[in-house]
């Protein structure tokens, strides 16, 4: 029936694209304004991942139709469904898709055809989920983005995502789950799954405000640096300062995390606790009790520092995959959801091919920093 109703949709294509190539639809010879005209159809077998398609292409008497929609010499259509899972990828659901396809081409492709078609990609997905891993990655970005899923009821779920940079400066995607709630005993699942599949070795893993996500490093990658996001640790302090005095409290902050030197910013943390801590304890508190989470990158010169103080790296990811989805307030199942940001996924991450300007620098600088852990081989 799916293999049918494609047929039925390529072949409305082609004739819109004959009556778009004449300027007249078929039989509408009133508006006919060209000396060429249609010359029957000749046989064509297509293939799709559904099976074998008949199809019958328009031909013009000139011989100067060229269809897009099914090109000469072309033999698989597939691509039709790559164009349909590209648009799915770019947050289109399956009602707009098929508005679209009956806008462009006067289309009836029903949305539970284009449902089929994006199915097909839920094998490739598990099995690029599960593909194996560098052996080592300089800095690993986690972090959690949060959505709603339909099971007996709406529940909120955490699809938990984590970005990689490699030895050789490219940034690769390393995978995302989907599980309950963010909790670090869900993270220790995930690290063993990124090393039971090549990872051997992270030098920094830079991470959100999670409770217990240092441990739960430290069981998997016990020698990992541990940087807690200094944004993310800015935004909760200040949300309990009032108003009045948001200036110059962040002021202070700002003298902490861009003090150019680990002495420089605890005698900054120190002004701030004498200053703030009788007003704002919890504010002052969550500096003082994270803090060797939150200094580690005060060991580093200033070109790793910027890469490690902040996740704004996989936050402006996770705001990409909330702009796929805001069509998509609910997802009736975990495969919808995962069907989606894995497609979304592949379509952001073509876009990844930029280096930083100062690796070459920064890599220098790593080589002494782990020296005992980078091997000639691992700069190849």
């Amino acid at each position: 029936m799916f293999k049918d109703l494609l047929g039925d949709t390529l072949q409305t294509m082609l004739e819109t694209e004959m009556d778009d190539h004449l300027g007249y639809s078929k039989y509408d010879y009133k508006n006919k304004d060209t000396d060429d005209s249609r010359n029957g159809y000749s046989k064509k077998i297509v293939t799709s991942t559904m099976g074998n398609i008949a199809l019958d292409i328009p031909r013009d008497r000139k011989g100067e139709f060229h269809p897009q929609a099914v090109k000469k010499n072309q033999t698989d259509v597939s691509n039709i469904e790559d164009q349909v899972l590209s648009m799915y990828a770019k947050g289109m659901t399956t009602r707009d898709i098929t508005a679209h396809l009956k806008e462009i081409y006067g289309v009836d492709a029903s949305a539970e055809m284009i449902s089929r078609m994006t199915e097909r990609i839920l094998p490739i997905a598990k099995q690029w989920q599960n593909r194996p891993l560098a052996k080592k990655y300089t800095i690993v970005f986690m972090d959690a983005v949060h959505f709603h899923v339909r099971q007996d009821q709406v529940v909120k779920k955490a699809v938990y995502v984590a970005i990689g940079t490699r030895l050789d400066a490219s940034v690769r995607f390393l995978g995302l789950w989907i599980g309950g709630n963010e909790s670090a005993k869900y993270w220790i699942g995930i690290l063993n799954e990124i090393r039971n599949r090549g990872t051997e070795d992270i030098f920094i893993i830079s991470v959100d405000r999670l409770a217990g996500f240092a441990d739960a490093i430290g069981t998997v990658y016990p020698e990992a640096e541990v940087q807690r996001c200094i944004v993310h640790q800015i935004r909760y302090t200040t949300k309990f300062v009032y108003y009045k005095d948001m200036k110059p409290f962040v002021q202070d902050l700002k003298e902490i995390y861009q003090a150019p030197t680990l002495e420089q910013a605890e005698v900054a943390l120190d002004a701030l606790e004498e200053k703030w801590n009788d007003k704002y304890p919890s504010s002052v508190q969550s500096w003082r009790n994270n803090w060797p989470q939150l200094s580690t990158y005060f060991k580093y010169p200033l070109e790793i520092r910027k890469m490690i103080y902040t996740t704004n790296q996989i936050e402006n990811f996770n705001r990409q995959l909330r702009k796929v989805s805001k069509n998509r307030t609910i997802f009736p199942t975990d495969d919808s959801l995962f069907k989606l940001l894995y497609l979304a996924t592949i379509e952001i991450t073509k876009k990844w091919s930029g280096r930083n300007r100062a690796w070459n620098k920064i890599i220098s600088q790593l080589c002494i920093y782990f020296d005992n852990r980078i091997e000639p081989a691992d700069l190849e």
